[in-house]
């Protein structure tokens, strides 16, 4: 039984009955046991009304509730999705599931409000006993629900939820009082036995948990079995991560039959990029066969080390990959295990312990077996992909010509070797890095050619459109950019990346709204993006739209105190406000945050000489000079100091040196310099810019003498 719970909402007393209830437990059905069977109850009828709105989610749902496949169609398909297990290269990064968790919240909201003026009442329940991806997805949910018409409850058996949620459970959602459970019918012991393997592992209930301890072991084993072939038999595709592999461990044969299930399940959920589930199977996979089961127990714990590894656990990832590297002589195993150290080595550690040399030798040794495997095609295949992540490491050494040369031989070698209908999946991602190589190098005509034809390959691949937008904004190509990454952008689950890059192509192009609004998506998806956060800031005061810009601020700054540019913003504001106490402040807290902050640091010099300090104003700008050295309006500025204090000759020099970067104020430059060259007895040089100052203005601007 749940024994805390929380509900968040628009109702204001108690909360109603849930139009949909379902159990989190990751022993039912593993990653987005919750999720899914969310999707499962409500996708058939919104289905029959929207199909459109179903299509645009088609991935996301799928992820999670696999089996509505035959009720909703297959939805886009990439060659990833398309590629059989052997051939399956991608490897996803573990913010995926956040991608399909927004996606899911957006397409419950959206459904919701087509029944408006109701609420949609979801209550989920075992919230502890979640995976990693459920406890995502409703802090998520929780979160971007607020101010529409779905109303959640979240119920918990006491155990430990993730930060996220708990924070999330914290900051929107109140606690409420569990109601009593109602009295049951008197079970025999037989009955409660069969309930508790009925409940799929998620049984909490005494009295079930009594009957089953005290059964005889065999019979408990003919139970889990019996089971385990009924859910196969007439089950879900999910029910194969959870239930399943849980019963098959503890029937008649766990060390082959759920040592399987539980292999296919790592499996799976690797190509999906569900890591933290993984780190769930692998272990219990690994104990039940043993390192007898060569194979099995090799290719287990390399899924698990990926996972750590894509976790940010590399220190444990490499042990694990030294452990099975150590204890077998299996020729893929050590390609595959070499390879990986490689990637730990050159990308995945901690800067202070990547080591490309080392990176280097490791994937030369996977080569050099790859080059031995009997098999042509799978000599070609591994040979290829050996090849391909010594390019990368070639390419963090700074040797882009080798790194190209690797990647360019590769994919000749593929086509000239293999079938044309095998490996599409690899030679796909080959043509992406040869694209990607070539931008490194400077040639973005290539790159174009290239991205273009990886993307007439798989054009249902959004990162591909992401990319190549890149190279066409470099090409001079804005619209055409633009256009990918509105296609990229219709492709997948919500990308927050996406909206970055455009609102940075808009604010360039003079789409100040359209920018305006691509940074307000990224922060809608994900608040801690401060860059985006304090970009968006920027324009709305730009815009003059304080009263937008505040709540986007106050966010912010309750999100991380302590970061200079919110602090500095935030003085800015006081400032034109006129709280020259509060804004000298928060300039004051920025500048103790970071001492290179520039904006606060021309802000507090404008204070300081404003309250008649030149010198500490000085100082300031001085130091602001060092951070940003080509700002002509640091040099303005601390000219005018200078000016005032006598310093004729540091004003002029400061004037001169403003005069040659990018976006100088030419007029006015010259024509103050003309003032301190008429100050230091030069009044030829004071007519010479009188004079350029002038020319620079056009002819209908006057302009006063110095």
């Amino acid at each position: 039984m749940n024994t805390r719970l929380w509900h968040s909402g628009p109702e204001a007393s108690a909360p109603e009955p849930a139009d949909v209830s379902v159990s989190c437990h990751r022993r039912l059905r593993g990653p987005y046991t919750g999720a899914g069977s969310l999707m499962r109850a409500l996708v058939p009828s919104v289905y029959d009304r929207r199909p459109d709105l179903v299509d645009r989610h088609a991935i996301e749902i799928l992820s999670v509730a696999p089996e509505l496949q035959d009720r909703i169609g297959a939805g886009p398909q990439t060659l990833t999705s398309l590629a059989i297990p052997e051939e399956q290269t991608r490897i996803y990064a573990a913010v995926r599931t956040r991608r399909l968790a927004h996606g899911l919240v957006e397409l419950l909201v959206a459904y919701a409000r087509l029944s408006t003026p109701g609420v949609l009442r979801l209550a989920f329940t075992d919230a502890d006993e979640a995976d990693h991806t459920d406890q995502e997805f409703l802090a998520i949910l929780l979160r971007r629900t607020q101010g529409t018409p779905v109303a959640v409850a979240v119920g918990s058996r006491g155990g430990e939820l993730t930060d996220e949620l708990a924070a999330a459970l914290d900051r929107y959602a109140r606690p409420v009082e569990v109601p009593a459970p109602g009295p049951r019918p008197a079970r025999d012991q037989d009955r409660l036995l069969h309930d508790y393997i009925d409940a799929d592992g998620a049984s909490d209930d005494p009295d079930e948990l009594a009957a089953y301890r005290a059964a005889d072991p065999d019979t408990r084993a003919r139970l889990h079995d019996e089971r385990a072939e009924r859910l196969r038999r007439d089950g879900d595709r999910s029910l194969r991560l959870g239930a399943i592999p849980y019963h098959l461990e503890h029937g008649g044969d766990p060390a082959a039959a759920a040592g399987d299930a539980l292999y296919e399940a790592v499996y799976h959920c690797a190509g999906m990029g569900f890591w933290h589930a993984i780190l769930d199977y692998a272990p219990r996979a690994r104990t039940l066969v043993g390192p007898g089961r060569a194979e099995l127990y090799a290719h287990v714990t390399g899924k698990m080390s990926s996972a750590l590894a894509f976790l940010g656990r590399t220190a444990e990832a490499e042990r694990c990959y030294l452990e099975v590297r150590g204890r077998y002589t299996l020729p893929l195993t050590q390609i595959f295990t070499g390879y990986a150290l490689s990637m730990l080595y050159t990308r995945l550690h901690p800067p202070e312990r990547r080591d490309h040399a080392v990176a280097k030798a490791y994937v030369n040794n996977s080569v050099t077996l790859a080059t031995l495997l009997p098999d042509p095609e799978l000599r070609t295949f591994h040979t290829v992909f050996q090849l391909n992540g010594l390019a990368l490491v070639e390419m963090h050494m700074g040797n882009l010509e080798e790194s190209f040369r690797l990647v360019d031989d590769g994919l000749r070698r593929m086509e000239r070797e293999l079938p044309a209908d095998r490996h599409r999946l690899h030679r796909s991602a080959l043509l992406h890095n040869r694209a990607r190589v070539h931008g490194a190098l400077g040639r973005p005509t290539e790159a174009l050619a290239d991205f273009t034809a990886v993307i007439a390959l798989d054009p249902n691949y959004p990162d591909y459109y992401f990319d190549r937008a890149d190279v066409l904004q470099k090409l001079g190509d804005d619209a055409a950019a633009l256009a990918d990454y509105g296609t990229a952008i219709t492709l997948g689950p919500p990308f927050w990346e996406l909206h970055y890059n455009r609102a940075d192509l808009r604010a360039r192009s003079g789409d100040t709204e359209g920018a305006i609004a691509d940074l307000a998506r990224v922060v809608e998806l994900e608040p801690d993006q401060l860059d985006a956060r304090v970009n968006l800031i920027g324009l709305l005061l730009e815009n003059d739209a304080v009263e937008a810009a505040l709540p986007v601020l106050e966010e912010g700054l309750r999100l991380d105190p302590g970061d200079a540019r919110l602090l500095q913003l935030r003085g800015q504001l006081a400032w034109e406000a006129g709280r020259r106490d509060a804004a000298r402040r928060d300039f004051d807290l920025a500048l103790d945050a970071d001492p290179g902050c520039v904006p606060a640091l021309a802000g507090r010099a404008t204070l300081l000489f404003e309250d008649g300090e030149p010198v500490a104003a000085l100082r300031d700008l001085t130091r602001a000079i060092e951070v940003s050295p080509d700002d002509p309006d640091l040099r303005h500025n601390r000219a005018h100091v200078h000016q005032a204090t006598g310093d004729w000759k540091a004003a002029a020099d400061d004037y001169t040196h403003a005069l040659t970067l990018p976006g100088a104020d030419l007029p006015e430059l010259l024509r103050q310099r003309a003032r301190c060259h008429r100050q230091l007895g030069n009044p030829t040089a004071a007519e010479t810019d009188l004079n350029d100052a002038r020319a620079a203005s056009g002819p209908a601007v006057a302009v006063g003498a110095a």
